[in-house]
Order: structure tokens, then sequence, then C-alpha cells
């Protein structure tokens, strides 16, 4: 059997949750549910196989590799592992210009 791991919410992830489906909803609100429950989803999954995402590539040019994430298109759930726990840090829209979000909130 698989180690489970415990997934939780940093404040700042939970913010950008909120915004972007507050934005999505001010055009469909059905829509922005489906996204919600989507990116719910994949960070739930996260309890098991963590090690599944990605090491996030504007961080890793940096020598950065702690940070892993999952896409849900075209969003991407930024998080870390720490011994039984994932971290859950960011969700970021990848329209935007992600480097500079990733940089100023886990390097400065």
């Amino acid at each position: 059997m698989s180690k489970q791991y415990h997934v939780m919410w940093a404040s700042v992830a939970q913010t950008d949750l909120k915004q972007i489906i507050d934005y999505i909803a001010l055009e469909s609100p059905g829509n922005a549910l489906q996204v919600l429950g989507r990116i719910k989803q994949k960070a739930s999954d996260l309890y098991t196989l963590p090690d599944r995402g990605r090491i996030v590539p504007e961080l890793k040019e940096q020598g950065i590799n702690i940070y892993q994430e999952i896409i849900v298109p075209p969003l991407r759930i930024i998080y870390r592992i720490s011994d039984s726990t994932v971290f859950v840090l960011s969700v970021i829209d990848s329209r935007r210009n992600v480097e500079d979000i990733l940089l100023d909130r886990f390097i400065r």
C-alpha cells in the first residue's frame, strides 16, 4: 500500500483560487463551479502520489527543485512535499507572467 499524504492549502493558494473562480463566475457561474471541482479534485489526488507532478520549470532554471506542479489547463497548481504533507502553495493562470509571480513568492 502506498504512503498517504495530508494535503494542506496555504492561505495565498486559497486566495488565488478564490480570485480565479470569482473571475470565471463573472461570465459563467456554471463553468466556475466545474473549474473549482477539477482543481480541488486534482489537488486532493496528491494525497496518494504527490510526486506525479513535474518540477516547476521556471524555478528549476534558478536551481530550485523543491516545488512541483500539476496542470489543470490553463491553471497550474504549485505545491511542495514535506514529510507526509503536501502543501498547495499557489494556483496560477499560465497565461500570466508565471515566472515573475513565482520568483516573487518563492525567492524574494
